[in-house]
């Protein structure tokens, strides 16, 4: 079985994805919030410009992050080209399609037609001739998964993409996948799905594994519960929160007693080793020898400095990792 071997240079550790010549760095800087409409351009060139200079060579997005939708590649297109085009060789950008993205019926799902369409446009807005990671956002239960696939194929041949992946494929989907385009000399570089301390469905569904013994990478998004293990909730619900003002991911009811005791729980043992919350539950992924980088969101540099803590979380002890699993089953 495969696992990820670590390589490090200056601040960042670097990962070997998959049995493939890539490396990523551990932590990722994801584009899903905070680099759309809404939020002051500045703002979010700050927070790229600092990623880049900690080490975060690998931008994660997809052509319907925003708001709205294609707004993120737009302005990360515009980073790119004011401020980062000499680095471009030192960058490794990744774009996603086949969640809804334009109306009609050709503006979602992962036909042909939509991803080569998308991956078109999302080239446009980043003004770069190729992505090095073309994702299919999500498995299609009625597109031929062969058309799927061969459609992955062909985007590398035609140097549109260097490297293919898939994202919340179920397991057999994903075998199927991983068989096909290894057969058509394009292996799969890279699974994504949801891993962190609150939702560990890739273990336990053996996506983890499987990746493994194929020698693919595994990524990790919403690492931190979306917001919820960043001790962001210990004392409520602040005003100018993501609960608060949005919410389409992350709603009242998730914050039960029964979350809100783990969470407390758990920060306190983040304390007693002398780091915040979401470092610890950053380290906890890391540790996982499956995975490859993990993908952060930030709203501000100050965030992304947080977050980078993780970098110099230590190891976990076995008495750390058995308390960690008696909270999480309290």
């Amino acid at each position: 079985m495969f696992t990820a071997t670590p390589t490090r240079y200056s601040d960042m550790t670097y990962r070997r994805c998959g049995r493939s010549g890539v490396l990523l760095p551990v932590l990722s800087l994801g584009f899903w919030h905070n680099f759309g409409n809404l939020t002051p351009e500045e703002q979010s060139r700050a927070i790229v410009l600092a990623a880049f200079d900690a080490g975060i060579t690998h931008f994660d997005l997809a052509n319907n992050y925003g708001p709205d939708p294609g707004a993120a590649e737009q302005r990360l297109g515009k980073f790119l080209n004011e401020d980062l085009s000499s680095y471009r060789d030192e960058l490794f950008i990744s774009t996603k399609a086949a969640y809804d993205m334009w109306d009609g019926p050709y503006g979602s799902w992962a036909s042909r037609k939509h991803l080569m369409a998308s991956l078109d446009q999302s080239l446009r807005r980043l003004r770069l001739d190729y992505v090095d990671l073309f994702y299919c956002h999500r498995y299609d239960p009625e597109t031929p998964l062969e058309e799927t696939l061969q459609t992955l194929v062909d985007i590398v041949r035609q140097g549109k993409a260097l490297y293919v992946g898939i994202s919340r494929w179920p397991l057999e989907a994903a075998r199927i996948g991983y068989e096909y385009l290894r057969q058509h000399d394009v292996p799969c570089l890279i699974y994504q799905g949801k891993l962190n301390l609150f939702d560990q469905s890739p273990r336990e569904e053996g996506i983890l594994e499987q990746a493994a013994e194929n020698g693919v990478g595994f990524i990790s998004f919403s690492p931190l519960a979306q917001g919820l293990l960043t001790g962001r909730y210990l004392h409520g619900i602040p005003a100018d929160s993501r609960m608060a003002h949005d919410p389409r991911f992350l709603q009242r009811d998730m914050l039960t007693p029964q979350v809100l005791s783990r969470i407390k729980s758990l920060n306190e043992l983040a304390a007693q080793r002398g780091e915040p919350l979401s470092a610890m539950s950053l380290s906890w992924i890391l540790q996982q020898k499956e995975v490859t980088s993990v993908i952060i969101g930030a709203s501000s540099p100050a965030q992304l400095n947080s977050n980078l803590a993780a970098l110099r979380s230590s190891a976990f002890s076995d008495e750390e990792l058995t308390r960690i699993t008696e909270i999480l089953a309290s």
